[in-house]
This record gives structure tokens, sequence and C-alpha cells, in this order.
């Protein structure tokens, strides 16, 4: 199981945790709900249980709980700028179809 952090993506996890002060890493998951099926969730991780997997690239760590690795083995997170609008962005293999806005995807 592998979840892939882009440079771009642990530049901003590291910036992030760096203003907030505290925190291991970024937390994500995912939940039922968007136009599509599943959404994405990102919190902050501000610690780890026996139930987290962790992965680590650049410098930073992204935390997912084993519930929801299935929908999210390698997947690889980004971070990008398009306009005015600054999102990680998510390149799932697991995922058959995604809405037009990219928050949300069917496995």
């Amino acid at each position: 199981m592998t979840i892939l952090i882009t440079e771009a993506a642990a530049g901003r996890i590291k910036d992030t945790l760096a203003s907030r002060g505290r925190g291991v890493g970024l937390r994500i998951g995912v939940k039922a709900s968007g136009c599509s099926g599943y959404m994405y969730t990102i919190d902050y991780a501000d610690e780890t249980s026996d139930t987290d997997q962790v992965f680590e690239a650049h410098g930073a760590k992204v935390v997912v709980n084993d519930e929801h690795m299935s929908f999210l083995d390698g997947t690889e997170i980004d971070y990008g700028r398009e306009g005015l609008n600054e999102a990680f962005k998510f390149s799932n293999p697991n995922a058959s179809a995604e809405c037009g806005c990219g928050e949300s995807f069917v496995v």
C-alpha cells in the first residue's frame, strides 16, 4: 500500500504545519458525499494511532486510517495553483470516474 506525495504537496504540508505550530502531518480520508459518491477529506494529523498508515516524502507526512486505504491506495497527492485557486490535487488509480470539479469520485 502506498500514497505518493509530490514535492509541491510536501512543501505545502510543511508550510501549513509550521504556520499552525503543531501537527505530525496531513490526514487524508474519504467520506460518502459529493456529486460522484465519495469525497476526499483533508485535516491535520496531530497524532497517529495503530490503525493509521503513515507515508513520508520530501520531509512531509500524510496519515491515512486503515479503513480508507482501499479507496486511496496508490493515490498521488499534489498541490497546485490554477488562476486564483490553490488546492491539493488527487490522482487516484482506484477512481473509475470523477466529478467535473475533481472533489468527488466513484470507485
